[in-house]
C-alpha cells in the first residue's frame, strides 16, 4: 500500500514544533486509543439503558446527562467511519490497491452477524411473548428499521447495528465516488473534506425534515447518521494526508495534544444536550429542531473525544491520556465491546427480576452493577470462543478462495 507514494521532502519541523514525517512508508496504521473509546461507547449505551429502565433519566437531577449517554452510538459510528475508510484513503494517497469489496463485506458479515444471531436467538427463547416471527427475521437481517413497530424486548439497541450494516454496504460505493474527485492528492484531500463536511450538515437536515413529516421510520435510516460516519472519514483523510506531508501540521494538532481540554468540552456539549434544547429525556415525540440539534451535538461530542486519539503522526506519539485508552485494559474492553453492546439488554432483562427490580421504580446502581458483572464475562466468552475463531476461520476460507 505504500508503492508509488508521493515523493516529498525530508522530515521537517512545523511552526508549533511537531515533526512531520515526509516518507510514505511512515503512514500510520494502528490507533490503539480507539480500542478504549469503543469500550467507552459500549459502556455509555449500557448506562443509558439502565437509567431508562430505572426511570433515573426522568426523575434524578443528573438523569438528563445519563439520558444522553446514547451519544455512545455516535462514538461508535465515528470510529467505524475512521477505521473502515482508512484503507481506501491510504490506497488513494499512496497509489496502492483499494480493498476488494468481496473480502471487505465477507469480513464485516463475519464480524457482526454471528453475535447478532446469538442475541436474537437468546431473546426469542427466553422472552418471546407472541412476537411475530417476521420481527425476529428482520432483526436477523438488520432490516427492522425499515418497518414501523420494530420494537422487540431485549433487542431495541439493534437499530444502531442496522444503521451500521447499511453503512458497511454503502461504504465501497461512497469511497469509490470520493476517490474519483481528483487526481492530484492535495486536491483529492480538499474536495473529500468538503464533501464529507456537507454530509455532516446534511444529517441534521434530514432529521429535521423527516421529523417534520412525521415519517415513522426514516429518522432511523442511514442518512440520519451518515454525518457521524463522515466525521470519522474526514478525520482519517486529514490524518493520513498529514502523515504523508500532503497537508501541513496545523494549530489543530496543538489542540489535539491537550485531550483534557477537548474531553472536558465534550462533556459540556453533553450537558447542553441534556437540556430541553435537545428534546425530552423520555419517550415524548421529537420536535424537528430539537432532534436536529441533538444529532449535531452528538456529532461534536464524538469528534472531540476521537480527535486526540488519532491526531498523532506516529504510533506511540499520542498524548498520555490517549495512550492510557490504548493500554491493556482499554484494548481488552475494546475487544469485547461488541459483545457488551449486543448482549447487555438481554442480560439486563434476566438480571432485573433476580435483584428485585421493577421497571421505572429506581435502583440505578442495583441494576447497573449486576448487569455489568454478567455482561462483561459473557462478552469475553463470546469474543474468545465465538467471534475470534470465526474471524480466523473466515480469513482462512477467503485466502484459499
Amino acid at each position: 500500500m505504500t508503492t508509488d507514494a508521493p515523493r516529498v521532502a525530508a522530515d521537517a519541523e512545523d511552526p508549533i514544533g511537531l515533526s512531520v514525517p515526509r516518507d510514505g512508508s511512515s503512514l500510520r496504521r494502528r490507533f490503539a486509543p480507539l480500542d478504549g473509546l469503543r469500550a467507552v461507547g459500549a459502556l455509555m449505551v449500557v448506562v443509558t439503558h439502565v437509567s431508562a429502565h430505572t426511570a433515573t433519566s426522568f426523575t434524578e437531577p443528573f438523569g438528563g446527562i445519563l439520558s444522553r449517554f446514547d451519544a455512545g452510538v455516535a462514538l461508535f459510528f465515528v470510529i467505524s467511519g475512521f477505521l473502515l475508510y482508512r484503507p481506501y484513503v491510504a490506497a488513494r494517497l499512496t497509489g496502492g490497491a483499494s480493498p476488494r469489496t468481496g473480502g471487505y463485506l465477507w469480513r464485516r458479515a463475519l464480524r457482526i452477524l454471528p453475535v447478532l444471531w446469538i442475541a436474537v436467538a437468546g431473546v426469542w427463547v427466553l422472552f418471546d411473548h407472541g412476537t411475530p416471527a417476521g420481527q425476529y427475521l428482520r432483526h436477523l437481517l438488520l432490516v427492522q428499521i425499515y418497518w414501523p413497530e420494530n420494537w422487540v424486548l431485549g433487542l431495541t439497541q439493534m437499530w444502531s447495528l442496522a444503521v451500521e450494516g447499511a453503512f458497511y454496504v454503502a461504504l465501497p460505493l461512497l469511497a469509490w465516488l470520493l476517490v474519483r474527485t481528483a487526481r492530484d492528492p492535495l486536491l483529492f484531500v480538499r474536495r473529500s473534506l468538503l464533501v464529507l463536511g456537507v454530509l455532516v450538515v446534511a444529517s441534521p437536515l434530514w432529521i429535521y425534515a423527516v421529523t417534520e413529516l412525521e415519517h415513522p421510520t426514516a429518522p432511523q435510516w442511514l442518512p440520519a447518521y451518515l454525518g457521524w460516519f463522515a466525521i470519522g472519514m474526514a478525520l482519517v483523510t486529514w490524518q493520513q494526508a498529514r502523515c504523508l506531508g500532503i497537508l501541513p501540521v496545523s494549530r489543530v494538532d496543538l489542540l489535539a495534544r491537550h485531550p483534557g481540554t477537548l474531553w472536558l468540552t465534550s462533556l459540556v456539549v453533553l450537558v447542553i444536550a441534556a437540556t430541553p434544547i435537545a428534546g425530552s429525556r423520555g419517550l415524548d415525540a421529537a420536535v424537528p429542531g430539537e432532534a436536529a440539534f441533538k444529532n449535531l451535538a452528538y456529532a461534536i461530542f464524538a469528534l472531540l473525544l476521537v480527535l486526540p486519539c488519532i491526531a498523532a503522526l506516529r504510533n506511540g506519539d499520542d498524548p498520555r491520556a490517549a495512550r492510557a485508552l490504548g493500554g491493556p485494559l482499554g484494548r481488552w474492553l475494546g475487544d469485547i465491546s461488541y459483545g457488551i453492546f449486543a448482549y447487555h439488554l438481554l442480560i439486563l432483562e434476566l438480571v432485573g427480576p433476580l435483584v428485585g427490580h421493577e421497571n421505572f421504580t429506581g435502583g440505578f446502581w442495583r441494576l447497573l452493577l449486576p448487569t455489568l458483572a454478567v455482561t462483561i464475562p459473557v462478552a469475553w466468552l463470546s469474543h474468545r470462543f465465538i467471534e475470534r475463531p470465526i474471524m480466523r476461520w473466515g480469513q482462512r476460507v477467503y485466502s484459499r478462495r
